[in-house]
């Protein structure tokens, strides 16, 4: 009884994480903002298993990203820092 507790309690975390990337991503491209937070969240979540619906949304920030529609806190974080050190 106990494992398939657990088995059950698995599943339903997975499930959990494959929604969480889709809903940082849909956090991400609603604000054009991604924070650092948000980006370790997304690092520690890509290392799990996930489905094609959260790769696609993953995919379509780094798009947004690269193309500017969404700006990263720890880029623009990296930017001051340089300019102090000029």
């Amino acid at each position: 009884m106990f494992l398939g507790v657990s088995a059950c309690v698995l599943r339903q975390t997975r499930v959990l994480i494959m929604i969480l990337i889709r809903d940082i991503v849909h956090q991400a491209l609603a604000t054009g903002y991604l924070t650092i937070a948000a980006e370790n969240q997304l690092r520690q979540l890509l290392t799990t298993k996930y489905d094609r619906e959260d790769l696609n949304a993953f995919m379509a920030l780094q798009r947004s990203a690269s193309t500017g529609l969404v700006q990263q806190e720890s880029r623009e974080l990296s930017r001051s820092q340089q300019s102090l050190a000029s």
